[in-house]
């Protein structure tokens, strides 16, 4: 379907990635009344790891930000498939929660998702700001730098 979505991630230069499978026992997202939730999403593209490694540790702040924008997209992904293709039906995003691969010291999470958070705001407008966390972990899956969770609400 093309909609008003559909044409503002034209607008913007944004393909989605194809929407990944689960790597264990859990569905990529489950629908509950008009909340969608979105598992985690790790920095990967159609199936390719990117953004492998720790903020503080070897990977930028800019790349960082990349990983989670890279999240973010795939949240976008599997969303236009819990809303049947229909990303219309989006009236705004609730939360992301964002985890940052980091060493002890760094500090920046906030920063980092940023990406995702800039990303549903360019996309969805005022319908993309939402409540957040962002946090610091010692590990990731696959080692990469992000992984984004999400909660939308639809109509």
């Amino acid at each position: 379907m093309s909609g008003r979505i559909e044409a503002r991630l034209t607008e913007l230069g944004i393909e989605l990635p194809q929407p990944g499978a689960p790597i264990a026992n859990y569905v990529p997202f489950t629908i509950a009344g008009t909340l969608v939730f979105i598992s985690g999403q790790i920095s990967q593209w159609n199936g390719e790891l990117r953004h492998v490694g720790k903020l503080g540790g070897g990977i930028s702040m800019e790349d960082g930000q990349h990983a989670a924008r890279l999240c973010g997209l795939n949240i976008l992904a599997h969303l236009k498939v819990a809303c049947g293709g229909d990303l219309d039906r989006v009236t705004r995003c609730v939360r992301l929660g964002g985890f940052v691969n980091c060493t002890p010291n760094f500090t920046a999470m906030p920063q980092i998702i940023n990406g995702a958070s800039d990303l549903m705001v360019d996309v969805l407008g005022d319908a993309g700001k939402h409540a957040r966390a962002a946090v610091g972990v010692s590990s990731l899956p696959g080692g990469v730098a992000a992984e984004v969770e999400a909660t939308f609400e639809i109509a």
